[in-house]
């Protein structure tokens, strides 16, 4: 008998199990045609939880439930497990973020955002002591993220699993950009676990939250009627997909570059003359760009971490500058960056040179990419010999740079 997870597809609870599966290789079946407030009301699935709670977890031994209980379940299905860590203390710290994650992430989240969807009563004071309590959580978060790509040891683990899972319903509904800039760490680490492949194929694509739900003017009993209302359950499981769904048949306004002059500058040509140069570089990239170069039509940035103090670990600052040209994805079109890693031991400088079309930072990715917000951003000026030559050294990847080794050096192109 395989496992059969009885829950809707866009239960973050139910997606930590699923989640865990794909890192396992352990087959999960998601019941099909599951309906809030009818499927778990069935003599069938009461015997299974007597509360009628979803997620539950149907197993040739019996049922489970409780989300986190179903996703360990899981995860030790395979003995070869990567998700519990390599030491006694790694699953003692594993355990330990997936109790934090519970009791002071998703427990405040959902005292802040469920009263404002209705389900329950909405009373300021109680919001203000949830969000207070939210925001000292995700800075204890935050400081252990300064120094950590992930919650224990240096790969995936159930803790991030259940970490992520419980972040995304915040991050899709009520954790705005300006909520969330406070916590840089826990937002780069965010968006690093929700798109490693295995969290994509079960979450999809998490957009942030635009703005904090209003709170709904209905009395707050009406949403807790689900014997007398069925379909209003339905509704409420549903109620995070729309909100996402609604947004995408906007038509998409056309970006604002395409609309500028034609440049002489064709960024292709200086992408394929970077990639395709592997000897005397200076005298033929380097010239090639410079010949290239359109002021008018392209814009030359520099840009410096500001937090170089806390590059304490290579492995970690390599990731976090990863992380940043991975998010600079939706720009290909339109830059062309090199971010330099300095320093032959800790703390690490990180560094960046950027090509953007336009006189400007493109407005769409300093709102869509919250790393722009981590560097500090100086545009070059080209009739300063001294930046000039700057700018061709980074291009160059010239060793040493400002005296100092190169760690590593990254191209986006």
């Amino acid at each position: 008998m395989a496992l059969v997870l009885h829950s809707t597809n866009n239960n973050k609870n139910a997606s930590k199990a699923l989640i865990a599966a794909e890192y396992t290789g352990v087959k999960v079946e998601l019941t099909k045609d599951f309906q809030m407030g009818v499927s778990n009301k069935t003599p069938e699935f009461i015997k299974m939880n007597p509360i009628g709670k979803v997620p539950v977890l149907e197993t040739p031994d019996g049922p489970v439930f409780e989300s986190n209980a179903i996703a360990r379940y899981v995860a030790k299905s395979n003995p070869d497990s990567p998700l519990f860590g390599s030491s006694l203390i790694e699953y003692a710290q594993i355990e330990q973020w997936n109790d934090f994650s519970a009791a002071e992430i998703d427990a405040n989240i959902a005292r802040w955002l469920y009263p404002r969807l209705g389900y329950g009563v909405h009373i300021p004071p109680a919001e203000e002591a949830a969000v207070a309590a939210l925001k000292r959580a995700l800075g204890a978060l935050n400081t252990h993220l300064a120094s950590n790509t992930y919650l224990v040891g240096h790969s995936i683990t159930l803790a991030d699993i259940i970490m992520g899972c419980n972040l995304s319903i915040g991050f899709r509904m009520i954790l705005t950009k300006s909520f969330t800039k406070e916590f840089p760490h826990v937002e780069r680490y965010f968006w690093t676990v929700v798109n490693q492949p295995n969290f994509c194929k079960i979450l999809g694509e998490v957009k942030q939250a635009e703005s904090v739900p209003a709170p709904q003017s209905k009395k707050p009993t009406e949403p807790l009627k689900p014997k007398a209302e069925p379909k209003k359950e339905v509704k409420k499981e549903e109620e995070p997909q729309p909100q996402e769904e609604e947004a995408a048949p906007k038509p998409k306004p056309k970006n604002p570059l395409d609309l500028l002059p034609q440049s002489p500058m064709i960024l292709d040509d200086w992408k394929r003359l970077y990639s395709n140069t592997k000897t005397n570089f200076r005298d033929v990239a380097i010239k090639g760009f410079w010949d290239m170069y359109d002021p008018e039509g392209y814009s030359l940035w520099f840009c410096d971490y500001k937090y170089n103090d806390e590059n304490t670990v290579s492995f970690v600052t390599l990731n976090k500058v990863g992380g940043f040209l991975q998010r600079m994805d939706l720009a290909r079109k339109y830059a062309f960056g090199k971010m330099l890693i300095i320093g032959s031991e800790a703390p690490f400088k990180v560094k960046g040179l950027w090509l953007f079309r336009g006189k400007e930072i493109p407005k769409f990715i300093m709102d869509e990419v919250y790393d722009m917000e981590l560097y500090e951003w100086k545009q070059v000026d080209i009739n300063d010999e001294a930046q000039k030559e700057r700018v061709s050294q980074m291009i160059e990847d010239y060793e040493p740079f400002e005296g100092e080794a190169l760690l590593d050096a990254k191209c986006f192109k």
